[in-house]
């Protein structure tokens, strides 16, 4: 499939759910893999409009600026993506923007990473979960076997998983995903983990 065919096929997405995240966040990095950079900027600005904690976005959407020359731009999209991820616990997008700072000459703030522990339990022991960090309607089990199956048991929320589903439904659909192809699978399961926030 054609660069061109990959932003197509995601536009269409986002044009039939215009406020889904995950539509606009494929788009935007479809966008990037092409080198369209001030397109991709603008797709990542929407995610973030609809998803203020979705640190992944604010790290591509810095370097998309970056390619655009928007330094100054990027630099303040990378302090607000640091201070949001560290919220959030998500360290490896906390560290790569503090990288990316620090190669640009820039000082990074020592913010207090929170713990990761409460992405499953809240202090008095009650499920939050990982995406919406809202508690309770924890999955009764793990929705399949292996590590992901595990970690999506472990942190995800019964209703953001529902939202899954219906998501995963429409990837399949608009990609035309035939999941018993390895290749088709690992696409599928690339968007599940960035719908579910489970690279972070």
């Amino acid at each position: 499939m054609s660069p061109q065919e990959r932003i197509q096929q995601f536009k269409n997405m986002a044009d039939a759910d215009p406020e889904n995240e995950l539509c606009h966040f494929s788009l935007a990095k479809a966008y990037l893999d092409a080198e369209r950079s001030a397109d991709a900027a603008d797709s990542f600005e929407r995610v973030l409009q609809l998803n203020p904690g979705y640190s992944r976005a604010y790290h591509l959407k810095a370097e998309a600026q970056l390619k655009t020359e928007q330094r100054a731009e990027a630099i303040a999209t990378l302090r607000k993506g640091v201070a949001v991820a560290a919220a959030r616990g998500d360290l490896m997008p906390r560290n790569a923007m503090g990288e990316l700072l620090r190669s640009l000459g820039e000082f990074v703030p020592e913010l207090e990473v929170a713990r990761e522990a409460p992405r499953s339990e809240t202090g008095d022991g009650s499920f939050l979960c990982g995406r919406c960090h809202r508690s309770g309607g924890k999955l009764p089990e793990r929705p399949f076997k292996g590590e992901i199956g595990e970690r999506i048991g472990a942190t995800i929320c019964a209703d953001c998983w529902r939202e899954w589903i219906g998501m995963g439904t429409k990837v399949i659909n608009e990609l035309g995903l035939q999941l018993s192809d390895p290749r088709a699978q690992e696409v599928y399961d690339q968007h599940m983990k960035e719908f579910l926030m489970l690279e972070a």
